[in-house]
């Protein structure tokens, strides 16, 4: 592979994954190009700026646009590798969708040349490597794709899902071990010698199809025990007790580690990813769908919770706080925050007032509502009714003495010393 100063790296998608990514490659001395369907996003990077939420982003990707190290175009251009990492969501029947993957390809096969790596690192269902190589093949008969020629191949096709968490992106890009599974052992090394580039955790290889699985084991296990500790906050509710009391004493067990419940499973990975597993093994998968009907169902219940605590006063105006998956990101897909706040905003109208301190202004599925966009303080001010959704830092400083008066629903359990009622789970509302 060539130099790092003489390296031409393309980027399908700009989103959470590929922007960071994009940005670190850059930093090695890459040549980046940056392509994505949306005109502003392209606008926005080729400016020296962002347009998400992540910790010391715009920093990198101000440096490196300004270096010519990066740079972002709406058209492929030719490369030595090309990274894929658009989104892979899925149907209302919860069956993969790697559409988007497939477009990305087709995209690449425009200007693929012998010599070239092709690596996704979007998370996929099992196979969908091979779909890539199989779908090069039949566009570019001219190049011998691996898996579909005899002897050696003209290119090298792999699969590396990313494993970082938001906020920490950056960090976890460099430091966290990669997986990386070749449609050959070739393609394999191939990559392998890419991501030496700018990876410092191991870079282990294996086949296309174990990798894929593997990320997906990894959120489907993820999955299972936020479940596990969200039913638990179910049965806590039923009995009148504490369930982070409950959490903080089993945890002193050495070989128990309960995770924390909360409204439900947001974000691209987890609530979506077990969702591939079910659907290419339904026979095989009943505690993997089970988990996920224990945490979309979260969400009912927080919602019925709240209801009744906006009901209990029916003048009184609530704060639903937060409406990202995770503290402290602008991240919104699949939040149950989002999807608690709309709900309510839908029942109670105006009294319902958000604060999301990472939003400039609500998203379109509050139209109509009557919901409106306010700060902390207005809350506190305004507000006689507090349903804490994410535990973005601003709302954990929030002292006692400015909610002690406060009826509070404590998702997060980010307020122990909130006085009852309003202790999260083991919320009862004066009958």
């Amino acid at each position: 592979m060539v130099s790092d100063s003489e390296l031409k790296v393309a980027v399908l998608g700009l989103g959470y994954i590929g922007l960071p990514t994009a940005a670190v490659i850059a930093r090695t001395g890459a040549r980046v190009l940056g392509v994505d369907v949306h005109e502003h996003v392209v606008e926005t990077v080729n400016s020296g700026k962002v347009h998400i939420e992540e910790i010391d982003l715009d920093g990198l990707v101000s440096g490196v646009v300004a270096r010519g190290n990066l740079r972002a175009s709406l058209h492929i251009e030719p490369s030595d590798v090309f990274v894929i990492a658009v989104p892979t969501p899925f149907r209302e029947n919860h069956a993969p969708d790697i559409g988007y993957v497939l477009k990305a390809a087709t995209t690449v096969a425009v200007v693929l040349k012998a010599g070239d790596v092709v690596i996704l690192e979007s998370t996929s269902p099992v196979g969908t490597t091979e779909k890539v190589a199989a779908l090069l093949a039949q566009l570019r008969p001219d190049l011998k794709i691996p898996g579909h020629c005899t002897g050696s191949a003209d290119v090298a096709i792999a699969y590396c899902p990313e494993r970082v968490l938001p906020g920490r992106i950056l960090v976890e890009l460099i430091d966290n071990d990669r997986v990386i599974g070749g449609i050959t052992p070739r393609c394999a090394r191939k990559a392998l010698q890419f991501y030496r580039r700018f990876v410092r955790g191991a870079c282990v290889t294996t086949t296309a199809k174990a990798a894929e699985m593997t990320k997906l084991a990894e959120n489907a296990f993820r999955d299972v025990n936020i479940a596990f500790a969200n039913e638990l906050s179910l049965v806590a509710d039923h009995m009148g007790v504490d369930v982070w009391e409950v959490i903080r004493l089993a945890n002193r067990h050495p070989r128990v580690n309960i995770l924390s419940p909360g409204p439900g499973v947001g974000g691209h990975c987890i609530a979506v990813d077990p969702w591939f597993l079910v659907s290419a093994a339904p026979e095989q998968t009943p505690l993997i769908r089970t988990a996920r009907e224990v945490n979309d169902g979260k969400v009912d219940h927080v919602i019925a919770q709240a209801s009744a605590m906006v009901e209990a006063d029916p003048a009184a105006r609530v704060a639903c706080l937060g409406l990202a998956f995770k503290a402290n990101i602008d991240d919104f897909r699949e939040s149950p925050a989002l999807k608690i706040a709309v709900a309510l905003a839908n029942r109670f109208g105006e009294r319902v007032q958000i604060v999301e301190p990472y939003a400039d202004a609500l998203p379109a599925c509050f139209d109509g509502t009557g919901a409106t966009l306010i700060d902390v303080d207005s809350a506190i001010e305004t507000c006689a009714s507090f349903v804490v959704l994410v535990d973005h830092d601003v709302f954990r400083s929030i002292p006692l003495d400015e909610r002690a008066e406060k009826q509070v629903y404590d998702t997060r359990g980010i307020w122990p010393d909130q006085p009852a009622p309003g202790r999260s789970e083991a919320l009862r509302l004066a009958s």
